[in-house]
């Protein structure tokens, strides 16, 4: 029995910390675990240490969708030797429940991407109306360009003449169609059709093409709820559904409406890192994943009006950067700086430079607001979906009737908390160039120019052999590994190997900090090929192409590369592979099947929670590519997660018959004659 002595010893034992040093990969990021440690302030690298996973949720086979459980099926230690007899209490096999697990991430990560998407579309239809005056539209061009997909007419025809038509009246009634894209019930979602067409006939054949956003979520919480589906292959098919309904819908939708009314994203410079933060200045982070109010913010921050009360309360004027993806939003389109990335939002606060953090939704941890009360710093919510409990937080209602008093009113709380700083602030030096905005119509543009835009230089170099073929590298940051070490790792290996990385959310930000976002970067990491590329376009061997919800600019990408002839019919034919080094949200696994469906080969790093049911695991990694054209693959080690893209990637170079690089000679006029002799 204990005594109250050694009761006091146990109450007195200090907390196991992290190791600042064994945490990142960051030098910024390290110095501010130093900081915070110091200071007795808990962040989330200390609680990964303190706080270890659960071994069969990782194998992803505990179930909790009845109170009769959870029923928790580990793999036996000896492994599974002849039939697997393992059942919960209603019989549903290990299968059954990894792949209802696997089907509730997908449901959970298109609601956010797609419910993302539905704000924006409401703010548009609102703009379409005129009924704010705060937002207009900025890219005329665009929506012309997408209203055609909607079956909404550009022109009409008066007294026998072909006119435009008003551009307020197109977006009226590409706002009103695309928003009932959520709700539609039967039928199929307009973007299907974008896709190349061999991949929607495929679609159609297998009977994955969504019929709405909304259904086909609401579709897999019923066939997951207890006794419903109870065959995971046919679980994964509605995965495919509601994973296309993101990214060729919801996901697409947001991508495409914000471009029109922000503005589509061409290559800009701007920088990251915790360096961007200003000792002198008002210092505001806008945090989270939808662009709505931090457009305003930037707008209502430029207003003179607002620096001069910012000089009176003693700055220098105002300084806004981003966290996460609605600094990558602001990034693209204003060059605004990115503070950092995931796990870097409560070492922001810990500089004690930051005077309000403006959260809207998604990724925000709930220990910010605590990490606040311990430094000046103001935590100001914005959105009804994401409110805090800890902390002391202020919620500011964002309405896009009002949205620029919206802003002026975050930045005024900011400004007057200025003079309110506790200590000295310790801003890291740590801060870095970079080059984004490639939307899909931006490389299109550094491609083939003004007037002939086209992907068919990208297609020439992929099949001379110059570029090996192309990645899609995306996904969040984990605390269970080495900060940022996977994203950097599995992206300089594809770059060393002449294969060309497009890129969005904090594996951008990753890139960014570590300068591979620059087009000074080819010559240093890249393989010859793809260098000499690099360097006659002008271009990054890496190209930002925005937000997690902007995975849907890759998607168009894909589809632009197959469309220049080539390279296929399809884009499960492309010498291509997508990768998530250090994923952890659900989003990312509706983003990864989503990918799958669409027939690209796809690489999950850290964990993957189906090691638990071994014939499902093999139907993701192995037989799902027979009918889909793309799989799952799971790989821990960032060197060989990057050499199995690469193999993948060399078998459709070898299928395509372009394995042997065939370099283009320029011929003078003495080699023609000598072909026209012959």
């Amino acid at each position: 029995m204990a005594t109250e002595e050694t009761k006091e010893k146990e109450v007195k034992k200090p907390k196991k910390t992290a190791i600042p040093s064994e945490c990142s990969v960051d030098s910024a990021t390290v110095k501010m675990i130093e900081k915070a440690q110091a200071e007795g302030v808990e962040t989330i690298f200390d609680r990964a240490i303190t706080m270890s996973p659960c071994a069969i949720g990782a194998q992803g086979t505990c179930c909790k969708n009845c109170s009769m459980g959870p029923c928790r099926l580990p793999l036996p230690k000896s492994g599974i030797e002849g039939k697997d007899e393992r059942k919960g209490l209603c019989g549903a096999t290990p299968n059954t429940i990894a792949a209802r697990n696997f089907a509730r991430m997908v449901a959970a990560g298109a609601s956010a991407h797609s419910d993302h998407g539905r704000g924006i579309a409401e703010v548009f239809l609102a703009v379409a109306r005129k009924e704010t005056g705060d937002y207009k539209i900025k890219d005329p061009q665009k929506l012309i360009e997408i209203a055609p997909d909607f079956g909404v007419a550009t022109t009409v025809t008066v007294n026998g003449e072909e006119k435009d038509r008003d551009i307020y009246e197109i977006a009226l009634e590409v706002a009103e169609k695309a928003l009932a894209e959520w709700g539609r019930q039967e039928g199929e979602i307009y973007y299907a059709k974008r896709a190349p067409k061999a991949r929607y006939e495929l679609w159609k054949k297998l009977g994955v093409v969504p019929r709405g956003i909304d259904r086909e979520i609401v579709e897999i919480m019923h066939r997951t709820h207890m006794g419903v589906d109870q065959h995971y292959e046919n679980i994964v098919k509605q995965c495919t559904r509601a994973a296309l309904a993101d990214g060729w819908g919801g996901s697409m939708l947001a991508t495409d409406l914000q471009d029109v009314i922000f503005g589509t994203p061409y290559p800009t410079q701007g920088h990251i890192n915790l360096g961007v933060l200003e000792k002198d200045q008002v210092n505001v982070i806008i945090h989270g994943h939808e662009p709505l109010l931090s457009e305003m913010i930037v707008t209502a921050a430029q207003e003179t009006e607002m620096i001069e009360y910012a000089k009176s309360k003693g700055a220098k004027g105002i300084n806004l950067s981003g966290m996460c993806c609605t600094g990558n939003e602001l990034l693209m389109r204003h060059g605004i700086p990115i503070a950092g990335d995931f796990l870097q939002q409560e070492l922001a606060i810990i500089t004690g430079a930051v005077e309000a953090m403006v959260v809207d939704v998604q990724c925000i941890m709930e220990n910010v607001a605590n990490v606040a009360t311990c430094f000046h710093t103001k935590v100001i919510t914005t959105n009804p979906r994401a409110r805090m409990e800890s902390g002391e937080t202020i919620h500011i209602e964002f309405d896009e009737h009002h949205a620029m008093e919206d802003a002026r009113k975050i930045l005024k709380i900011a400004i007057d908390n200025f003079q309110n700083r506790k200590a000295e602030p310790m801003i890291p030096s740590e801060k870095e160039v970079q080059i984004v905005g490639f939307s899909y119509e931006a490389i299109n543009y550094h491609l083939g120019g003004s007037f002939r835009g086209s992907y068919t230089p990208l297609n020439d170099n992929i099949i001379n052999g110059r570029i090996r073929g192309i990645a899609g590298v995306v996904g969040c940051n984990n605390a269970r590994t080495l900060h940022n070490n996977g994203h950097l790792t599995v992206v300089k290996e594809l770059l060393k190997n002449d294969v060309i990385v497009l890129t969005t959310g904090c594996n951008a930000m990753a890139c960014g900090k570590a300068g591979l976002l620059t087009p000074e970067a080819a010559s240093v990491y890249c393989g010859p090929g793809l260098a000499e590329v690099c360097e006659t376009v002008g271009i990054p061997p890496v190209l930002h192409m925005g937000s997690c919800v902007d995975n849907s600019r890759i998607l168009m990408a894909a589809s632009e590369v197959v469309k220049a002839g080539g390279l296929g019919k399809d884009i499960s034919d492309l010498p291509a592979a997508g990768s998530a080094p250090e994923w952890m949200s659900e989003k990312a696994i509706s983003i990864g099947h989503y990918f799958v469906a669409s027939g690209v080969y796809t690489v999950f790093g850290v964990t993957m929670p189906v090691g638990g049911a071994p014939v499902f695991e093999d139907y993701l990694y192995n037989k799902l590519e027979a009918s889909l054209g793309g799989m799952w693959d799971f790989e821990a080690d960032p060197i060989k997660h990057a050499h199995k893209m690469i193999a993948h990637i060399d078998k459709k170079r070898k299928a395509l018959g372009i394995d042997k690089a065939r370099e283009r000679v320029l011929m003078d006029m003495a080699d023609r004659q000598k072909l026209e002799a012959a």
